[in-house]
């Protein structure tokens, strides 16, 4: 099922709260706003929405550069280099390409949107969101399920995303 329902970058266009094409991304929820589409910039607006303990695998964005803003909640970062900080509400994160990355989500759930551009060769974030997805009601945060760290990494290498370490820890 493909939803259109995001913008790309390419035409002047507004997209309603609400709305974007949602899916069910490694046990939570994930909104494309816009997409790259045909950009040179390949400039993406995902929104998520995860609950307390998820955190992606440590990894780097080989290509893009990434733009993290919470909106609600805390998530604490972990830079790859054994320093961590806590991103709270109004907080802005600037990940380069290239820099190894994870966080994890500290509050009961968080609400963050990240922008990532810089598209050189390949596909774009919005597209790697599509591809590891799976569609799903907007409305509601669908019941966990087994990750395959092995696909993930597969789904991450073909997108440009190096996987280098595992997720972080579950808390307490």
């Amino acid at each position: 099922m493909t939803m259109i329902n995001a913008a790309t970058i390419e035409s002047l266009q507004a997209v309603p709260a609400g709305q974007g094409d949602h899916h069910f991304f490694l046990n939570h929820l994930a909104t494309v706003k816009v997409g790259a589409g045909g950009s040179d910039s390949g400039l993406a607006l995902v929104e998520f929405v995860a609950r307390r303990g998820f955190g992606p695998p440590l990894h780097v964005h080989t290509e893009e550069d990434e733009l993290m803003y919470v909106l609600e909640g805390e998530i604490r970062l972990d830079l790859g280099n054994g320093e961590t900080d806590i991103a709270s509400a109004g907080a802005a994160v600037t990940l380069p390409h290239g820099t190894p990355h994870t966080w994890q989500v500290v509050s009961d759930e968080a609400r963050f949107l990240t922008i990532n551009a810089g598209r050189r060769d390949g596909a774009s974030f919005d597209q790697f969101v599509a591809a590891l997805g799976t569609p799903t009601d907007p409305n509601a945060m669908p019941d966990p399920i087994e990750i395959d760290p092995e696909h993930v990494a597969n789904v991450c290498a073909e997108h440009g995303i190096d996987v280098l370490g595992p997720p972080p820890p579950p808390l307490d």
